[in-house]
């Protein structure tokens, strides 16, 4: 299930960014976020494959979607130009930047290499 967050929801699930300076993840399994808006077409196309990713990956990782229309501050902290912009974020480690409307493939393949999270059987 593919879950929307809100800045609230952000400090508390993903980066306190009031609270650190430096890079913390507060979430216990890795993560991949969509700054999406609605209007957007690649969007619209990358929403169904994130949902049959979290039902695959079925609990392994969490998958949420950002806003950039009504959460223009998280948009702002992480430098969000283009729509769709995805998150990539390892357990420990650094998160990374995708852009674009990704096949599905890409993201199966960046779901194993940068969150080192395998498909569940």
């Amino acid at each position: 299930m593919v879950e929307h967050l809100t800045k609230e929801k952000f400090l508390t699930k993903v980066f306190n960014y009031e609270e650190n300076k430096e890079w913390k993840f507060e979430g216990d399994k890795p993560c991949m976020i969509d700054f999406y808006a609605d209007w957007c077409q690649p969007c619209k196309m990358v929403a169904p494959i994130l949902e049959e990713l979290a039902k695959e990956y079925n609990g392994s990782l969490d998958i949420y979607k950002i806003d950039t229309e009504s959460e223009q501050e998280l948009a702002a902290i992480f430098g969000i130009r283009s729509i769709p912009s995805l998150l990539f974020v390892p357990k420990d480690g650094q998160p990374q930047m995708a852009m674009g409307a990704l096949p599905k493939d890409t993201f199966d393949k960046a779901i194993k290499d940068v969150l080192g999270v395998e498909k569940a059987k």
